[in-house]
């Protein structure tokens, strides 16, 4: 099964190269860097002397959820070369923001059995540790077979990603048998796990290392100064998060009915992708908004409606501000982002639909009263408006959600305890 997905895989480049040239017509760092994704870079000599522990985070968000996680892997493991890879230019941006020189980064190679294999070589890795649902054939298989330890983490899988892999079953239960730990985020995900021939015994149930969110004391200095800055205190701000094609049109019209009734009110909708930046100013500018981009660094004026938040990596910041955050990629059906950054700094919450890739979080919230989940896309603007006008429900949401956040904390423990027992005694 594995030769012929390898087989289609190969057959398929030309299109996938395709693909990334004009995504690079908005994104030009989609054409940079292309041989690191067939195994091909330089800097791994380092690796012939030094023991090597490989984190794999797809993109920003689960690079942000990797953060404490890293960082205790430094500290645990200082005689280990940490190398994190991504598959996302955004992704690649925040490791090296956020690392520098600590870790080695390059992009992950496409799951090809040459560059998987040429990857390996180059790095040797003892331990592959893989965030969230990132399952690729031949990366697990050679993985396995160069006797690197593989160990998911802060894993989950919705029905409908189960349902995709119980279609292609032989190839899933050949991935399952390479997982050597799985540290999930709740028992509904890791029963489906098990469906797909995970054995048990390598099943942990650890809960979602996102509720282990750091507001650092530098955090926390910042976003008083840019509470202080855009007078957060004193006019209502509506903070739409990680939003993809098809919400900003919902958003900006639920924000017109908002401002029927509250027109000291200002949005900042944040799309997920940098490459959308342009398209979303150019959108709100069209609609006859008076719109800043962050990039700018321009506070709101008095006569300011809309910040399009065309920076990366502030995503958390700006979350510091909000009178109610919108979660994206819920109006749609993408399976929503991550709640705990707003809930994190006593954040109400409000998602349409579609959160099940957050399915566990999105009711912990829910049910303790800190998130509102829409029925329907159409009545964000009727529930914007009245939440706004509550200052009482607003508070205890905000509270509610603060107390689910520390309530859950404790999952980047149980999951380095999983990585001790795969380290070699004695590196």
């Amino acid at each position: 099964m594995r030769f012929l997905y390898s087989t289609l895989f190969y057959c398929l480049m030309p299109f996938i190269l395709l693909r990334m040239q004009i995504r690079a017509r908005r994104a030009p760092a989609y054409r940079q860097r292309l041989l690191e994704r067939f195994g091909i870079f330089k800097g791994a000599d380092q690796f012939q002397v030094n023991p090597a522990i490989w984190v794999h985070a797809v993109s920003v968000g689960e690079t942000i959820a990797a953060v404490p996680v890293i960082e205790a892997l430094l500290e645990n493991y200082p005689q280990h070369r940490l190398i994190v890879t991504t598959t996302t230019p955004t992704g690649s941006e925040r490791v090296q923001a956020l690392f520098g020189d600590r870790v080695f980064h390059v992009y992950a190679p496409w799951d090809l059995p040459g560059a998987v294999q040429r990857f390996l070589r180059r790095i040797k890795p003892e331990l592959l540790l893989l965030m969230e649902t990132e399952l690729w054939p031949n990366m697990l298989h050679y993985a396995k077979r160069a006797d690197c330890q593989i160990v998911l983490a802060n894993a989950r899988l919705s029905a409908r990603s189960a349902r995709g892999y119980g279609r292609v079953r032989r190839l899933s239960n050949a991935m399952m048998r390479q997982l050597d730990s799985v540290a999930c985020q709740s028992r509904e995900d890791g029963d489906r796990f098990l469906a797909l021939g995970l054995r048990p015994e390598k099943l942990t149930i650890t809960g979602s290392i996102k509720f282990d969110l750091e507001l650092s004391p530098d955090l926390r200095k910042q976003a008083h100064q840019l509470r202080a800055s855009w007078r957060a205190g004193e006019r209502s701000i509506v903070v739409a998060a990680s939003t993809h094609p098809g919400e900003d049109e919902q958003i900006l019209d639920a924000f017109k009915q908002v401002r029927r009734s509250i027109d000291d009110c200002v949005l900042v909708l944040v799309p997920r992708h940098p490459e959308r930046f342009d398209a979303v100013y150019s959108l709100c500018v069209a609609q006859g908004w008076r719109v800043q981009r962050r990039s700018s660094g321009h506070s709101p004026g008095p006569g300011d409606d809309v910040i399009v938040g065309d920076t990366m990596g502030e995503l958390l910041l700006l979350m510091s501000v909000a009178t109610i955050a919108v979660i994206g990629g819920s109006l749609v059906e993408h399976g929503g982002h991550n709640v705990l950054e707003a809930a994190a700094w006593g954040v109400p919450v409000v998602t349409g639909p579609h959160m099940f890739n957050f399915g566990e979080i999105s009711a912990l919230l829910t049910d303790a009263g800190a998130m509102i989940k829409l029925s329907q896309a159409t009545d964000l603007g009727s529930c914007l408006s009245r939440l706004l006008a509550d200052s009482s429900r607003r508070q205890l949401m905000g509270d509610a959600g603060q107390r689910v956040v520390t309530n859950n904390r404790g999952a980047r423990a149980r999951l380095l305890t999983q990585i001790a027992t795969r380290i070699k005694p004695g590196c």
